[in-house]
């Protein structure tokens, strides 16, 4: 295991300010982000949260390239955990190899990993999570991938959205292709849960943005997604980043501050 430094002298339930430094590493930095929870940033910009109520912790994705990521948790939280994967990209469940036992949306069993050989549990719409005094409910949203959700704490007002409504710029080119009015629902839905008090969108790589989303960025992003799919967005462009689980000749349209990534070949699929 890899030297663990930069230990704050800490106690859980203290007051340390918002956002102080925890832990660090060569691979990983975990901040407090808010009361009882906790934001990972690992050094190829991928993120995970730990969410801590009175009697349980949640592990909202597990990042890559982490290693001993189990123990560096036990070093935040000594509460019984449970780990939850937003969506089966690699930048998310990469290191659920050091955890006997995950949680994940069915829809996403064509992505995730054959090597896995722990318990593996299946979320649907609605599945809470209990963590005593805090309860984090589970919301699929499919677009990014077939299973992505979303994990919604109405108490706080936050939710933790992996790569379901992208950190700025959300892919849709990726197989399995879901066509883009998958993914303008799914933005219907996350709009409707802000206008019942959801107030802050945590993404999937906050190292890019450094803020939560609120109902603004959610409109534009359907707003655009509707115009890609009704054939009036203002230039596209070609999209330069080719990955292995993509389409051929992906796309971009832009709106100010947001981006959308997606296949003109499967629009309307």
């Amino acid at each position: 295991m890899k030297k663990l430094f930069g230990i704050a002298a800490m106690v859980l339930g203290s007051a340390l300010a918002i956002s102080a430094q925890v832990f660090k590493n060569d691979d990983l930095q975990i901040s407090l982000l808010e009361e009882c929870v906790w934001i990972g940033e690992t050094r190829d910009n991928g993120t995970l949260y730990i969410i801590e109520g009175n009697e349980k912790a949640l592990l909202i994705d597990t990042g890559t390239e982490c290693d001993s990521l189990d123990k560096i948790i036990r070093l935040i939280t000594q509460k019984p955990l449970q780990v939850v994967l937003t969506h089966a990209h690699h930048d998310h469940d990469g290191n659920i190899g050091f955890f006997s036992e995950i949680y994940i949306h069915p829809g996403d069993t064509v992505l995730f990993p054959k090597t896995y050989r722990g318990k593996v549990n299946f979320v649907k719409d609605g599945t809470r999570f209990d963590l005593g005094g805090k309860s984090i409910e589970v919301v699929h949203m499919p677009g990014h991938t077939p299973g992505s959700i979303i994990l919604v704490d109405r108490a706080a007002g936050s939710c933790y959205t992996g790569d379901a409504f992208g950190s700025g710029q959300v892919w849709l080119q990726l197989k399995p292709y879901s066509p883009m009015k998958t993914y303008i629902e799914s933005c219907n839905r996350m709009i409707k849960l802000m206008e019942e008090g959801i107030e802050k969108i945590y993404c999937g790589h906050y190292f890019y943005v450094k803020r939560p989303f609120d109902l603004s960025h959610m409109i534009k992003m359907r707003d655009l997604a509707i115009s890609i799919k009704e054939g009036t967005v203002v230039n596209p462009q070609p999209f330069d980043r080719k990955v292995s689980i993509g389409c051929d000749n992906p796309m971009i349209a832009t709106s100010g501050d947001i981006g959308i990534v997606y296949d003109p070949e499967h629009v309307n699929y």
